[in-house]
């Protein structure tokens, strides 16, 4: 349908609205659009759930580039729409709550453009089949989700989360693209579809693991994954509505649909299966361990954040697992991982989504987010902390909260996965629910330090920036609404799973699909015997014992000092590039357009000399050139007397002149070659030449000559002669070394090709006209450059970057 790609490029066209609207400075807030255009689409979407319910997928698309296998092809299927719903309902919820989180002072046109473009790059993503089309968004969604979070500029630490956020996605980004490259050697096709249709002939191929490789670090890096989780607590300095959309619902979860998207194209491997799981469960563990540590409620949610999102990605590598067992009763029972993954990452939405707004309006209320300053917030913000308390709780996969749905399964899959027989899991899979069950007993314990050190104990209003009061309503809709949609999840399940995940589902196994159900029946309770509820109450008694004596484990942290961290490798590996770019950048720029001459001519000398050496290209004949007349000998002769003699000028006049010689030498060449209009230009350009050398060194003082004898600079002696030597050794190589075709006759069937009947015209108006307006553009970037530098208006946000 091109409906869904009109869907992509809307935001984008908001976003310019927004700007035009802002600039004029609309009665109207300017909030309202954004709002509106997310609330659209989502109501949009929300129309195809019956026809996805029913197996339904719409695919439409647009040519592009065709002679790359490049189109701009929309394809939605159980999948894409759950990314996209969250993408416009989310951001509705989120745009909503900024117009009142964010002051009039601020500067909203900036943030809501920004917003609207990443809502715009983030639906291309997951609904993007052709895998050049899905990185172009996928980068677009790096760039705009910098601008975002360096949204205050003027602090530096948010300009810092903002460059490693896009340092780090950005990288992930280029190697994705390196994946995408070699499936489509292996394939011959763009298309994520029939990648999947076509990759068994080829999981034998030399290229497959690498590109597996490739397009999981494109996926680690966007979901914040162990070691690359190191920009997302960083990234929380963005306005707390950011954190809530990017970090929580949409940025973070592209590269969880990236593995979603090609599990049945790299599921069922070893690698894939360990890669998966192993960075999945490590990344789970690490982040909660970390949260525990941390005294900002932000840092808390960001470690909550990474915690989660490695539980949702070890689902998935469990899940495709079914992918090596094949058609089998076996394969969909295993499949139940990657429901339950694709069932927490809605849940996750929801409850971060909630906690997220929590935060913010905590900090906007009484002006911190420092859990050592808060307590007893509950008196005075009662409709917030009820909130808190759900989020927090379906966090921590409690009753009756849809977290507690989710987190069931997953202990479930940790402890089905020792039974597989396959990929060693029986073995070394059995640190897997381990892992998975002290994690949960972290994330149970920074779980209540959100509820009972924010809510509850003594109010410490001499602490606080000011007084505890509850937000404005209009602030509350938006997690009051997200907190609702965790207790209705939790007590009707089914809705969701019947009408999206089980969709879902049919597009990560597409062959079982077709000859299994792989729906799941969701139930909160299994019986007393369920070794998931045994798990739950192990991590509910120890985390209760945990989290009131702290003092008997808290040295554990100890051994991990803040200074030993990939931070710390991160800004020293930064610190030092930059280091050694200044040192050797500082070695060639010297500010002397000799020394740069040098280079240059060096440079020149090595390869295209080296190249003509190595190759054998220096092999030429004159016997058969044309005969050289008296005349030609007089002028070689002249030219060759001035070159020689501009060494020796003892004033600028005298060398201005014996270079203007060379000038109209090389012009009598052109006529007596019979090229009379090029004679013509170089006799006008060695004119106008000459008269502005004269006229600039009018104004210059008098040349001082040294005294003395002059020193001969060998380098520079040898660099010209073998520039000179280089470049007619080349000249006469060229004229008895063809390796290709005469591209001059291509260009003689100019009529035909570009209808002018004059070769010369032809080429520089049609054939050139690629050349030319790339120029244009590039022109036109400068002017807009230009343009912003002289209508800047630095305000008082600009006016001083704060260095703390």
């Amino acid at each position: 349908m091109i409906a869904l790609n009109i869907a992509i490029f809307i935001p984008f066209l908001a976003a310019v609205f927004v700007a035009l609207l802002y600039r004029k400075g609309s009665r109207l807030h300017i909030g309202v659009l954004p709002m509106i255009v997310a609330a659209g689409l989502f109501i949009f979407l929300l129309s195809f759930i019956p026809q996805i319910a029913n197996g339904e997928t719409f695919l439409y698309t647009l040519s592009w580039i065709p002679a790359y296998d490049i189109g701009f092809t929309t394809y939605l299927d159980g999948l894409s729409l759950i990314l996209a719903l969250l993408i416009t309902g989310i951001g509705t919820l989120v745009i909503l709550y900024s117009i009142y989180y964010l002051s009039d002072n601020e500067q909203l046109g900036n943030f809501y453009t920004y917003l609207m473009l990443f809502m715009g790059a983030m639906l291309g993503v997951v609904l993007s089949d052709n895998m050049m089309v899905l990185y172009v968004f996928w980068e677009l969604t790096s760039i705009s989700s910098f601008l975002l979070i360096a949204f205050w500029y003027q602090r530096k630490r948010s300009r810092e989360g903002a460059q490693k956020s896009l340092l780090i996605t950005v990288s992930g980004g280029f190697a994705m693209l390196i994946g995408f490259i070699m499936l489509y050697v292996m394939t011959g096709t763009m298309s994520v579809r029939e990648v999947i249709v076509t990759i068994p002939e080829f999981t034998e191929h030399g290229l497959f693991v690498p590109a597996m490789i490739m397009v999981l670090l494109g996926a680690f890096t966007k979901s914040a994954q162990f070691p690359f989780h190191i920009w997302l607590p960083d990234a929380m300095e963005a306005p707390t509505p950011i954190s809530a959309y990017l970090h929580s619902a949409t940025m973070v979860k592209a590269g969880i649909y990236l593995v979603a998207r090609f599990t049945p194209v790299f599921g069922g491997e070893g690698v894939w299966f360990w890669m998966v799981t192993g960075v999945g469960i490590f990344t789970l563990f690490w982040g909660s361990f970390q949260a525990v540590r941390q005294t900002d409620l932000k840092a808390l949610l960001a470690y909550s954040t990474i915690s989660q999102l490695g539980m949702i990605m070890s689902m998935f590598g469990m899940g495709s697992a079914a992918l090596y067992l094949g058609h089998s009763t076996e394969s969909v029972f295993y499949t139940q991982a990657t429901f339950a993954a694709i069932f927490h990452l809605i849940n996750h939405s929801t409850f971060k989504g909630a906690l997220f707004m929590v935060v913010g309006i905590v900090d906007h209320e009484v002006g911190t987010r420092d859990l050592r300053r808060l307590g007893g917030l509950a008196t005075f913000m009662p409709i917030t902390f009820t909130i808190s308390m759900i989020g927090s709780f379906s966090m921590a996969g409690l009753p009756p909260f849809n977290g507690f749905l989710s987190k069931e399964m997953f202990f479930n899959a940790a402890v089905d996965i020792t039974n597989l027989g396959l990929f060693h899991a029986d073995t070394i899979g059995n640190l897997i629910p381990v892992i998975a069950w002290v994690a949960s007993t972290f994330t149970f314990i920074y779980s209540l330090i959100i509820v009972f050190q924010t809510f509850l104990g003594p109010y410490k209003e001499d602490r606080l920036e000011h007084p505890a009061n509850e937000p404005p309503i209009g602030m509350l809709i938006s997690p009051v609404i997200l907190g609702s949609l965790v207790l209705l999840i939790f007590f009707f399940p089914n809705i969701i799973g019947d009408y999206i995940i089980t969709p879902a589902m049919a597009s990560v196994f597409p062959d079982l699909a077709a000859t299994a159900d792989l729906g799941v029946n969701i139930s909160y309770w299994h019986g007393w015997m369920d070794t998931a509820l045994h798990m739950t109450i192990g991590v509910v008694v120890v985390g209760v014992l945990l989290y009131s004596f702290p003092r008997f484990w808290k040295w554990i942290y100890a051994l991990f000092p803040l200074n030993w961290s990939f931070n710390t490798v991160y800004n020293f590996t930064l610190e030092k590039s930059e280091d050694i770019s200044n040192f050797i950048t500082g070695k060639y720029m010297t500010g002397f357009l000799r020394n740069y001459m040098v280079y240059i001519y060096a440079f020149f000398i090595l390869v295209v000399g080296g190249s003509f050496f190595l190759t054998g290209a220096f092999d030429f004949k004159i016997s058969g050139n044309a005969p050289i007349s008296s005349f030609e000998w007089i002028i070689v002769i002249t030219l060759i007397v001035a070159a020689v003699s501009i060494l020796f000028a003892k004033s600028r006049l005298t060398a201005i002149l014996l270079n203007s010689v060379i000038g109209y030498g090389v012009a009598l060449f052109f006529v007596v070659f019979r090229a009379p209009d090029l004679a013509l230009t170089q006799t006008v350009v060695e004119t106008v030449t000459t008269v502005l050398f004269l006229v600039a060194y009018y104004f210059l003082p008098e040349w001082q000559k040294e005294s003395g004898t002059r020193k001969v600079d060998m380098t520079k002696l040898l660099i010209s002669i073998g520039v000179g030597a280089t470049f007619t050794v080349v000249a006469l190589a060229v004229q008895n070394n063809r390796l290709f075709d005469r591209i001059s006759t291509y260009f003689e069937n100019s009529y035909e090709l570009a209808g002018g009947k004059n070769i010369v015209n032809a080429i520089l108006s049609d054939f050139r006209g690629f050349d030319t307006m790339l120029e244009v553009v590039v022109l036109l970037i400068a002017g807009i450059g230009v343009y912003s530098i002289i209508k800047l208006k630095v305000g008082k946000r600009g006016e001083k970057l704060e260095d703390q």
